[in-house]
């Protein structure tokens, strides 16, 4: 029962008050922008089944960084999609690869965006697993060097925060090493420290071109059923030198968010996917939902969840309309 005392409503006369007591606020530079980038030059490609993104070449990215420094979206997060791959995913850590490429295209359009980039196996293994195969299994062990390697050649192109995903068991421990070891502690680490194995993927496997040849990735990455092993994940990553944790997906994953911000004191990432876009834009293109006021519902669910950064492919149109 309402008390004399407290009336909220008197907290809501006006939009400008409603503003000022507000507890949750989405800001732009709390937000990363992921691109898809592609070998060769002239390319700007739509990915189907997400509208409004495309695939780049890097000399075609000037346009995104000049959008992302006027929308004062901080950080894009680096996808690399090679020409040709292999059953190692040497394109990974090719020191001339097309995620280097990428970094130097950004940096030489704006040195203040930060270049954030996706250290994993998957886009360039022929089979499009997260790491090496052996005997039809993804062998942890042999593809923690190959992780490492692949950070330290994004980190020697100019990365300014490097971004496992792979979830193999030990890797931010591998990376840390060989960061510090070839003098670059100050490089950050961004796990994917919490990434459940989900069908909310799908429109990024395609324009990742990144789907598995084979099985799924379910012996690696979690099981959507279990929220106690996330708290456990976020907590092994931090010990190992993570220095931002990140929860994948993000709206499915509420829950999931807040038990991991209840228990580390580190920034905590949360990554609104590709099909959780995509589903907005599917219904907003059939007239059902104003996606204005939904994209806004949904980033506000997930920074009160308990996010400091939300990767989201919203970000530069969202941003845009402030």
């Amino acid at each position: 029962m309402e008390t004399p005392f407290y009336r909220p409503r008197r907290l809501r006369k006006s939009p400008a008050l409603r503003a000022l007591v507000a507890e949750t606020a989405l800001r732009p530079d709390a937000f990363i922008y992921p691109i898809f980038i592609v070998e060769g030059k002239g390319v700007v490609q739509p990915v189907e089944a997400m509208p409004g993104i495309n695939r780049y070449s890097p000399d075609k990215l000037a346009p995104v960084v000049a959008e992302a420094s006027k929308a004062g979206v901080p950080a894009l997060l680096i996808f690399g999609i090679p020409a040709e791959k292999d059953e190692v995913g040497s394109g990974a850590y090719a020191e001339d690869g097309v995620v280097p490429q990428a970094i130097e295209a950004i940096k030489r359009e704006n040195k203040n965006i930060l270049a954030v980039t996706d250290v994993c196996m998957c886009e360039y293994t022929s089979h499009g697993h997260c790491g090496v195969v052996k005997d039809g299994d993804v062998d942890n062990d042999a593809t923690l060097p190959l992780l490492a390697k692949t950070a330290l050649a994004h980190v020697h192109a100019g990365a300014d925060i490097v971004a496992p995903s792979d979830m193999m068991d030990g890797r931010v421990a591998a990376i840390r090493a060989a960061l510090d070891d070839a003098g670059l502690a100050d490089t950050p680490i961004m796990a994917y420290s919490v990434k459940y194995s989900s069908a909310f993927y799908g429109p990024f496997r395609e324009a990742a071109e990144s789907a598995p040849a084979f099985g799924d990735r379910r012996t690696y990455q979690m099981d959507f059923r279990n929220s106690r092993e996330a708290v456990r994940e976020a907590a092994l990553d931090e010990d190992e030198g993570a220095d931002i944790v990140m929860v994948k997906p993000a709206l499915a994953y509420l829950d999931v968010i807040a038990a991991v911000r209840a228990q580390t004191d580190l920034p905590v990432a949360a990554y609104n996917v590709s099909g959780e876009y995509a589903m907005v834009k599917a219904a907003a293109k059939a007239g059902w939902i104003d996606e204005r006021a939904i994209v806004t519902e949904i980033l506000t669910a997930i920074k009160r969840a308990g996010a400091d950064i939300i990767i989201t492919y919203h970000a530069l149109e969202f941003a845009r309309q402030r």
